[in-house]
């Protein structure tokens, strides 16, 4: 079903929009194990009504958008697991399709107001399950991740979210591949960059980075995501300054993943209290990331008054 909602541009531009939490951690509380190359893709497959039910516990929490289980959904990616171009096709509209579902049974629930589907494509890194997604420069040239990337794009693109969710991407080489790779496909995107202080984690300053997104039509929002909660209090406003568009951000709990363990480490720092200050400076897709599970969600939606 096809969201009858206003378009997410114009809620956007009527004021925040409160996004969802990870949708890792939320399937993991639920008992799923997480731990293969696919992550939260492969339950798309094995366990669709699990993805649902998390999305669903989202929505009833305040979200107003629900991030697809597309993350680590690529072709290639499904190609090492057995899986061919045409089911990783169907898996990839199947993302979207629940993501759906869930609103659908939220709005049954009585959950009112808009509620909106984000297609994720996550960076060429993800697909690799190496940790090269929190370090970018892959060695590849622009044209060679637009390759990589445009295909997944056209396909989710086609199940009709109403924005592509291009996040967690490292490096300003990647945001200019993704950025020519949803020209022309007839849905809005926002580009979520993941960030070191003020930097990309590939090392580049942010304010060239958001600069790439400043004349993309098709782009919504730009801003950042699985950071630092510190870091996406400096990127909100340098993000409104430097594109003039509405900024996303959803910072991770705090807590620091360490790739070669697959486990988070540290201590937790999100905080809804930081939100008033985020919306102040011109965000207006809020939400969180890893570890920031539905009642933090709520405790965001309660800070914008949703």
């Amino acid at each position: 079903m096809v969201s009858t909602s206003p378009p997410l541009a114009e809620a956007l531009a009527a004021g925040p929009v409160v996004l969802d939490g990870g949708l890792s951690n939320q399937l993991e509380a639920a008992g799923h194990d997480l731990s293969d190359a696919l992550w939260s893709a492969r339950l798309l497959a094995e366990e669709p009504a699990a993805v649902v039910q998390a999305h669903q516990a989202y929505y009833e929490a305040g979200a107003q958008v629900a991030i697809t289980a597309s993350y680590q959904a690529t072709f290639e990616g499904f190609a090492r697991h057995g899986i061919g171009a045409e089911r990783a096709a169907e898996l990839l509209r199947r993302s979207v399709e629940l993501a759906r579902e869930a609103a659908g049974r939220a709005r049954a629930g009585g959950v009112a107001g808009p509620l909106y589907v984000a297609a994720s494509a996550g960076p060429y890194g993800a697909m690799l399950a190496d940790g090269s997604e929190y370090r970018g420069r892959y060695g590849l040239s622009v044209a060679a991740l637009e390759r990589f990337h445009r295909p997944r794009l056209e396909v989710l693109a086609a199940a009709r979210p109403d924005v592509l969710a291009l996040e967690t991407v490292p490096d300003a080489e990647e945001a200019r591949a993704l950025l020519r790779a949803v020209r022309g496909l007839g849905v809005p995107a926002y580009l979520s960059y993941s960030v070191a202080g003020g930097c990309t984690r590939a090392g580049q300053p942010l304010a060239e980075a958001f600069a790439e997104a400043a004349d993309a039509d098709e782009v919504i929002a730009v801003g950042v995501n699985c950071c630092a909660p510190d870091d996406a209090d400096r990127a909100v406003g340098l993000a409104a300054q430097i594109t003039g568009k509405p900024v996303v951000v959803y910072p991770n709990s705090g807590e620091s993943w360490d790739a070669a363990a697959r486990a988070w480490c540290g201590s937790a720092a999100f905080d809804a209290d930081r939100v008033a200050a985020w919306a102040a400076d011109g965000a207006r897709l809020i939400g969180g990331c890893c570890r920031v599970g539905p009642d933090a969600i709520a405790a965001v939606a309660a800070a914008l008054g949703r």
